[in-house]
């Protein structure tokens, strides 16, 4: 189990890292964090990855007096990430034709998605963003769904003012990685420990509810935070909750 959970870690991150590449060379848009990423790289001598790394150990850095305590996980996903984006920006090339950009945007998505059902799966740790996300639930009390809000209105605000890339790419991720994280949950529940059986008739959207009262989309309540904490998938993970809205009878499980 335990090489399992380890190869899930690892190609996840990896492909994670991948489908960042992909996305920034398709051109049409990134998500709230990467357009952060990509504005900070166009003003330093500093790749892309090591942007998207030097970031995740500041916000690391922002854990200390949340009390948050890093994983395995939580520590490659800063190191792992950074490598790959940078290695698939080297080999992919630039996209010019509008529709393979397109393509690529799509993939790119499903990709994403796909790598973060890996890595949440494995269960060892949450990404240094969403850490810093559940940290700060706790320590306000405000819900999560405000929180996340306004961590990533500010990245994209300050990362499209430094140049970094914002479109419909954004949108469709937005939109899209979320219901593409939910529906392919099922197909790793079983074989990794980082979901586990529950009662099916509790949905998703009421355990994971943004709002201080029941349902909606990411959780007020302490045992909903420490879901986020277990996942580990970054704004990816976020963006699954918010965006469930049917019964499921998976959930992250705190290691």
């Amino acid at each position: 189990m335990l090489f399992r959970r380890l190869a899930a870690l690892y190609s996840g991150l990896w492909l994670y890292g991948f489908s960042m590449a992909v996305m920034v060379r398709a051109g049409l848009g990134l998500d709230p964090w990467d357009v952060f990423h990509q504005g900070i790289a166009w003003h330093i001598p500093l790749s892309f990855g090591a942007v998207t790394a030097v970031t995740g150990v500041v916000v690391l850095l922002a854990w200390i007096p949340l009390r948050q305590r890093p994983g395995l996980g939580t520590v490659s996903n800063v190191v792992v990430i950074g490598i790959s984006v940078d290695i698939g920006l080297w080999l992919l090339p630039q996209g010019h034709d509008l529709p393979v950009r397109l393509g690529a945007m799509l993939v790119a998505v499903v990709l994403n998605a796909a790598a973060t059902v890996l890595y949440i799966g494995a269960g060892m740790g949450p990404g240094p963003r969403d850490g810093l996300m559940t940290g700060l639930v706790r320590r306000t009390g405000l819900s999560v769904r405000l929180i996340r809000t306004g961590i990533e209105v500010t990245v994209l605000s300050v990362g499209w003012i430094l140049g970094g890339s914002v479109g419909i790419g954004t949108v469709v991720y937005a939109l899209g990685i979320g219901p593409l994280i939910q529906l392919m949950i099922p197909a790793v529940h079983g074989r990794l420990p980082g979901f586990r059986a529950e009662d099916p008739a509790e949905p998703v959207a009421a355990r994971l509810s943004g709002d201080a009262e029941t349902a909606g989309g990411a959780e007020p309540a302490p045992a909903s935070v420490d879901a986020q904490l277990a996942a580990g998938a970054d704004s990816s993970v976020a963006s699954a909750a918010f965006h469930s809205r049917k019964p499921s009878s998976v959930r992250p499980r705190r290691q």
